[in-house]
């Protein structure tokens, strides 16, 4: 990792997204599969982006950088089972000029247990794969408070909307 940002991360800013777990996400005994956690952890993290109004697509497109999962980490502390409503929680913990971490919360929304904990480490890359820095104004955007006006919602797909 490489030096500083300017600015202390929002450590407490955390972004929310509401989820429901699908049958599809679950075991033989109904309990979430754990590998699900780190595609909830990419929904909590591109959500985070996204209210702060940009996304990976326009990183990558308009700007050759690509935040690479260089380290992801778990701890499971309870189970969650087919039709519970999850927080997704997201926050930044750590902001380099090559790199950043996000924390993670996977909170149970109908008793506030927390299922899951954890964090992934990114490098900025560009198409190649070769270590860069963030482009200019990104750091910025994810230090920021949320811009963009989000509504949670429990489903991912909406009712009669498929895949664009």
């Amino acid at each position: 990792m490489t030096s500083p940002a300017q600015q202390d991360p929002p450590i407490d800013d955390w972004h929310e997204t509401l989820i429901r777990v699908r049958y599809s996400e679950t075991d033989k005994m109904g309990i979430v599969y754990y590998a699900n956690y780190l595609i909830w952890f990419e929904i909590g993290r591109t959500e985070y982006c996204r209210v702060r109004g940009f996304s990976y697509k326009d990183m990558e497109a308009n700007d050759d950088a690509f935040l690479v999962v260089a380290e992801s980490y778990c701890r499971y502390k309870a189970p969650a089972y087919y039709d519970d409503e999850l927080l997704i929680r997201t926050h930044i913990t750590e902001m380099r000029r090559r790199s950043l971490r996000f924390g993670y919360e996977i909170v149970r929304d109908a008793d506030g247990q927390i299922i899951a904990e954890g964090e992934t480490g990114h490098v900025v890359t560009d198409g190649d794969g070769r270590v860069r820095s963030f482009p200019e104004g990104y750091s910025q955007r994810l230090l920021a408070p949320p811009i963009v006006k989000t509504t949670t919602t429990s489903n991912l797909v909406p009712d009669g909307e498929g895949p664009n």
